[in-house]
């Protein structure tokens, strides 16, 4: 079975004896999730480097379901980890999970204890050395490995060399029986037949090296090389976890942001380039990405920083893309759908530059929705005839002064010159003669009927020309009602 084994991966991974090593074989990687819960950024944040590195040498990326732990391993956690590196775009190679190589690993273990590297101990015996510690109490028979007691030596890619003597770990457990293997040895021999070349995860994982490097020379397999990466930390700088406001990667999808920018984002927890540059598409990640620059202390993840780089790429979006994803989530809104809004393709394309200058993810554009910071654009506004007005005038004379003036300039302005630069050449230097609070305050209101909105020269080039004439027809109109209704009080 296990020459199989080594045909397979000789056939697929082209290295020798199906083991990767460091003297020209493909680079190979993995990312080993156990489903045990929701993963959250600074999970996936090895993923994204040990993708990153494997891409950047033309190597393989391996995604291995660590669930062994059959009792708190579910289903939905390990689709949501699919679900999330594909909507990252963190494509793998392969696909493993621990719960089908049962087989593989009570073949080795058996083959240890042959070889007197590890030996069955008795339940009395365990229950021997539990009464010795501090939690004494009745222990099943284990598998312990035969430990030979030296001093291990390895070079980290980030923390350089380090060495620990592995006395003090004594003959330490490496399974429950033939059939449960526990982490370390689960880890080491599926790195073993994977053809691992280099381990990228987290410091966390430091001091289990010794025992790992122990198994590992014990199955006269090569060691890989190693590279623990700093921890991601909370804003009050714990470790990042679910109780410190960590949250799932597809929480972020919901809520509108880019893939390529959350990929960005978590290159960024630990790394940078030596220069400047912090906003990079997928290639250039690919090609800037350097293990060896990997800072040792820990990375904060900032909220505020994500949404920052999201903006980013969400600038540098196809302007159809994005007006694309206006209309989708425009006509997915019920808040629309009861207000029977008609967004046409052109529509979109038009209010695409307003919207993506202020949206910091595409539930931005939500937001907008159902604050109806987007109702005057798929209908007239309703507002009192005094909104019109200025705050230094005394009346609503001025402002039907200015709007008289804006009709008729609007109305003679040609259609070819209908753009925001042909309406503000008509408009500006009458503005800055009359004051531009006083003339452009009733301009913008008589479009929007809002406190806030784009400026009227945006605005009108949207709308068109149809539509403004009539919405400024339509201010003027409410004033002369509203001194109308003045004139008849007693």
């Amino acid at each position: 079975m296990i020459s199989g084994i080594r045909a397979f991966f000789r056939a697929n991974f082209g290295c020798k004896g199906g083991f990767g090593s460091k003297n020209g074989s493909k680079i190979v990687t993995r990312f080993a999730p156990s489903p045990t819960g929701l993963l959250h950024a600074g999970n996936y944040r090895t993923a994204v480097f040990s993708y990153l590195y494997a891409r950047q040498n033309g190597g393989k990326f391996i995604l291995r379901i660590e669930d062994t732990d059959a009792a708190r391993s579910k289903k939905q956690y390990e689709d949501n980890i699919i679900e999330s590196l594909a909507w990252l775009g963190l494509e793998y190679d392969a696909t493993y999970r621990q719960s089908e190589r049962g087989e593989l690993y009570r073949e080795y273990l058996e083959k240890l204890i042959a070889e007197g590297k590890a030996y069955v101990s008795s339940a009395e015996n365990e229950t021997a050395r539990a009464a010795k510690s501090e939690n004494p109490g009745p222990r099943n028979a284990v598998i312990r490995f035969k430990n030979p007691n030296k001093k291990v030596r390895f070079h980290d890619l980030i923390r350089g060399d380090i060495e620990f003597d592995t006395t003090d770990l004594g003959d330490f457990v490496i399974a429950k029986s033939v059939t449960e293997p526990i982490f370390h040895f689960a880890v080491i021999l599926d790195d073993y037949l994977m053809g691992i070349t280099h381990v990228v995860r987290g410091e966390d994982h430091i001091s289990n090296t010794p025992r790992q490097i122990l198994l590992i020379e014990a199955l006269g397999a090569p060691v890989p090389t190693y590279a623990h990466l700093p921890l991601v930390l909370a804003h009050d700088r714990s470790k990042l976890s679910k109780r410190h406001g960590a949250k799932p990667i597809t929480y972020y999808r919901d809520l509108g942001y880019l893939p390529d920018a959350l990929l960005n984002y978590m290159a960024l927890l630990g790394w940078n380039p030596g220069t400047e540059q912090e906003i990079f598409d997928r290639a250039g990640l690919v090609k800037a990405f350097d293990l060896s620059k990997v800072q040792k202390g820990g990375a904060i993840f900032n909220e505020e920083k994500l949404r920052w780089v999201n903006k980013e790429h969400i600038k540098r979006m196809a302007p159809a893309a994005f007006a694309a994803e206006i209309k989708r989530r425009v006509e997915s809104s019920d808040r629309a759908k009861d207000l029977h809004w008609n967004i046409t393709a052109s529509m979109a394309e038009k209010i695409a530059p307003v919207l993506m200058e202020r949206a910091s993810a595409f539930s931005d554009i939500d937001a907008s929705i159902n604050a109806q910071d987007l109702d005057y654009y798929f209908a007239e506004p309703t507002y009192d005839a005094l909104s019109l007005k200025w705050k230094d005038d005394a009346d609503l004379a001025p402002a039907t002064r200015h709007l008289d003036y804006i009709k008729a300039a609007l109305t003679s302005l040609p259609d070819k010159k209908w753009n925001e630069e042909g309406i503000k050449a008509a408009i500006w230097p009458y503005a800055e003669k009359e004051g531009r609070g006083n003339v452009l305050w009733p301009f913008r209101y008589a479009l929007s009927g809002k406190d806030r909105s784009p400026n009227p020269f945006t605005l009108a080039s949207i709308l068109g020309k149809q539509a403004v004439l009539k919405r400024i027809e339509e201010a003027l109109g409410l004033i002369r009602k509203s001194a109308d209704a003045k004139t008849q009080l007693p």
